[in-house]
């Protein structure tokens, strides 16, 4: 049996950002406003916090001070995907050094692969490192999916222990072929109940940076039968859902963790500033929903 990183929900967190490089003093708020809200653990350096334009030592250094800051209480994932599988060895590996628990690795984008490639990249990733590792399969960002059938080949590698499935179609596939020890988690959080439905253990998700409670609460209500609690959430969660995405992730999310009073700075180029009707939309959202 293969014992899953968390059940729940998992905070794709951001990272903030000043002119001289990350703002600590602000991660490690996030980091408790995440804990005490009730996430069941914390990915850092994933898309959402921006890993794309962090050079390597920055990566790393972010990574191991959420370790340290967490201190065990909830697990820390690290994002450390690359479309250069040598790249992705060297990031795991120093992931694991500095205190993560496991990481989350992206298919390759770009240059992509075949799904035999895709076996081989992950495998070989896998075998450099002791600690777990959580699949990523998001064609929206990589032009690339990762079949059911590469998914179950790969659930057979002892530390290979979930996939973050963002194609919703094929998620009873993969619980059918993975079985019941091998993790499926929602990568969409307007899709949290019904990968939840299929088989599915949580959800990484974005919107827990400023939802963390209700996130949480939606996945256990599920699990202790109470889905008419379950359901009721992910609805009450879809307006803001569509603003959160207005833009291409995580220039909204960025402007509503701001506009929540915490002061984690702009996105990185080439990503830019929320336009002003998304922003008053999100703004609209938030207060509807009671977080401004």
């Amino acid at each position: 049996m293969k014992n899953p990183l968390f059940i729940g929900s998992a905070a794709a967190i951001i990272t903030p950002f000043h002119d001289n490089g990350v703002d600590y003093a602000t991660y490690a708020e996030l980091i408790e406003f995440q804990i005490k809200g009730g996430s069941d653990a914390i990915l850092v350096c994933g898309t959402t916090g921006e890993a794309s334009t962090m050079p390597d030592e920055e990566h790393i250094a972010v990574i191991k001070f959420a370790a340290e800051k967490v201190n065990r209480r909830v697990p820390v994932i690290a994002g450390t995907g690359s479309n250069d599988t040598r790249h992705a060895i060297e990031l795991s590996k120093a992931a694991e050094a500095v205190g993560a628990d496991g990481i989350l690795s992206v298919t390759p984008y770009y240059n992509k692969t075949t799904q035999k490639g895709l076996y081989g990249h992950f495998k070989a990733i896998a075998d450099s490192i002791k600690i777990p590792m959580i699949l990523y399969n998001i064609p929206s960002r990589t032009n690339l999916n990762m079949n059911p059938e590469t998914i179950q080949a790969l659930s057979e590698i002892d530390n290979i222990i979930a996939v973050k499935e963002c194609n919703l179609g094929q998620v009873g596939d993969v619980v059918n072929l993975c079985g019941d020890d091998f993790a499926v988690y929602s990568g969409d959080d307007n899709a949290i109940l019904p990968v939840l439905s299929l088989g599915g253990k949580g959800v990484i998700s974005t919107m827990a940076n400023i939802i963390p409670q209700d996130t949480h609460d939606m996945v256990m209500k599920f699990f202790q039968g109470d889905t008419r609690g379950a359901i009721s959430l992910q609805l009450k969660t879809l307006n803001l859902i569509k603003a959160l995405f207005s833009e291409v992730n995580p220039i909204p999310i960025k402007a509503a963790v701001n506009l929540m009073g915490f002061k984690v700075g702009q996105c990185r180029m080439p990503l830019t500033e929320l336009a002003e009707d998304h922003l008053e939309l999100l703004r609209q959202e938030m207060k509807a929903y009671g977080l401004i």
